[in-house]
């Protein structure tokens, strides 16, 4: 299956110095593959229905119906969960084998558990800067190739700065996948995404990582340019549409691909029930959608 993922040898001193104060940021992460250092706001939750595919000439892999939840739970401390259906289609070509070689399956894939931290916030000349380590659970059948058959981790450093209407995500990671036919990597991904009106934000972003096993249909190193955006509905603010399309440009030929269906709520200070309007992030709707 496709996963998508340095380690963290600063953590203990960020923490020390997580008090910095600095401008709002906005979150990236869906529909692209960079992720950001900004958690859901505390007592908010974000909740997303989507579908995506990612596929190389050895394999091609589908995700959905997938279900996320984000939950503000603490002051920049976010959990997060992913219950993903998929399918995985090896395309039985006769240079793969044996990777890339079988029947189409279908159903529950590996679930994911996170934890996003801020560790230090946007300021005039310091980005934001957190991490978003997760654990992959298994819950997919792998001996049908829909999971890996053990707990496997997503270890990144992300940051990002806000420059008016454009916002620059970007950071690296290492994932660990302690199993037969899997490899630990490194990936990296930056992302630049500007508002263009108060509906249409587009964004395009560099994203690459490494090789990532005989198991997998990445079975060698690939960098890809994709294109994305969100559109804002106008009677609900707190609801987005999300897409993503890309493709690579180096190494291994790899198509990526997200669609999906975003909405956040909460309450604010006074206990007041929002959906994350001007009124909380003004001049800019805060989130912005895997």
């Amino acid at each position: 299956m496709k996963t998508r993922c340095y380690g963290v040898v600063t953590v203990t001193a960020l923490l020390v110095i997580v008090i910095l104060s600095g401008p709002k940021a906005w979150a990236q992460g869906p529909p692209y593959q960079t992720d950001d250092p900004v958690p859901v706001e505390l007592h908010h939750y974000e909740f997303y229905v989507f579908g995506g595919v990612d596929g190389t000439p050895v394999e091609m892999d589908s995700v959905g119906p997938a279900l996320e939840f984000n939950w503000g739970v603490l002051p920049r401390v976010q959990l997060h969960a992913i219950l993903p259906f998929g399918v995985v289609a090896p395309l039985n070509h006769p240079v793969y084998p044996p990777s890339g070689m079988g029947p189409t399956e279908f159903g529950l894939t590996d679930m994911e558990l996170g934890a996003k931290i801020a560790f230090i916030k946007e300021s005039k000349h310091l980005p934001q800067i957190g991490t978003f380590t997760m654990f992959e659970i298994p819950t997919g059948n792998a001996d049908k190739g829909l999971g890996v058959g053990n707990v496997w981790y997503k270890i990144p450093v992300w940051l990002q700065k806000n420059v008016g209407k454009w916002t620059f995500d970007g950071g690296a990671g290492y994932q660990v996948v302690p199993q037969n036919g899997y490899r630990n990597f490194p990936y990296t991904g930056w992302l630049v995404k500007k508002e263009l009106s108060e509906r249409l934000e587009l964004g395009a972003e560099v994203f690459a990582h490494g090789r990532e096993g005989s198991a997998t249909a990445q079975t060698e190193a690939s960098t890809m340019v994709d294109v994305g955006g969100y559109y804002h509905f106008r009677h609900h603010p707190g609801e987005q549409f999300l897409f993503c399309y890309g493709h690579s440009v180096a190494g291994q030929t790899e198509n990526y691909a997200y669609v999906g269906m975003y909405w956040t709520w909460g309450k604010d200070s006074g206990g007041k029930k929002e959906g994350r309007s001007e009124e909380l992030f003004p001049g800019q709707l805060n989130r912005n959608g895997f």
